[in-house]
C-alpha cells in the first residue's frame, strides 16, 4: 500500500476505527516498561519514558496516570510528509470541544481522546470525511 499524501485524499479516506478499552498516559521515571505492560506508545523524554497502555495494565504495573482516553486510529495510510492531516483533525475536533493527542506511527495516525467522548469524536471524524468527498 502506498502512503497517501493529498490531504483531499487522506481526509476522504480517513476510516477511523475505535478500539475498545481505555487507554492512559504514565511515565516509567527508570525508562523501564514494566513487566507485564504493552504499551502503544513510547516516548523518550528527559523525564522518563511516557507510556501510553491500556488502564488495566497501568494500574496492574502501579503506574500514577492520567487522561483517560479512547484510542482511535486513521485507518488512511498517510505519507509521514503529509500536509494539514493533523491540523484538519485537530480543527474538526476542536471546532467540537474534543482535547486530542495524535500520534503518528509509520502507516497510521492515532488519536488519543478523552474516553467518554471517544464516540463522538469517530463521528465527527466520519463527518468530516463525508464533507472532503463531496463535491
Amino acid at each position: 500500500m502506498t502512503a497517501e499524501s493529498d490531504l483531499r485524499t487522506l481526509l476522504r479516506d480517513l476510516r477511523p476505527e475505535l478500539h475498545p478499552g481505555r487507554y492512559v498516559f504514565a511515565t516509567a521515571p527508570d525508562g523501564v516498561v514494566p513487566a507485564g505492560a504493552a504499551p502503544i506508545v513510547t516516548v523518550g523524554e528527559a523525564e522518563g519514558l511516557t507510556l501510553v497502555l491500556p488502564e488495566p495494565e497501568a494500574v496492574a504495573a502501579g503506574l500514577s496516570h492520567s487522561f483517560p482516553a479512547g484510542w482511535i486510529t486513521l485507518r488512511v495510510h498517510s505519507a509521514l510528509d503529509a500536509v494539514g492531516l493533523t491540523a484538519a483533525v485537530s480543527l474538526a475536533l476542536t471546532d467540537a470541544g474534543i482535547s486530542c493527542n495524535v500520534v503518528a506511527g509509520f502507516h497510521h495516525d492515532h488519536l488519543f481522546v478523552p474516553h467518554g467522548r471517544a464516540a463522538e469524536a469517530v463521528t465527527v471524524l466520519k463527518a468530516l470525511a463525508a464533507e472532503s468527498g463531496a463535491g
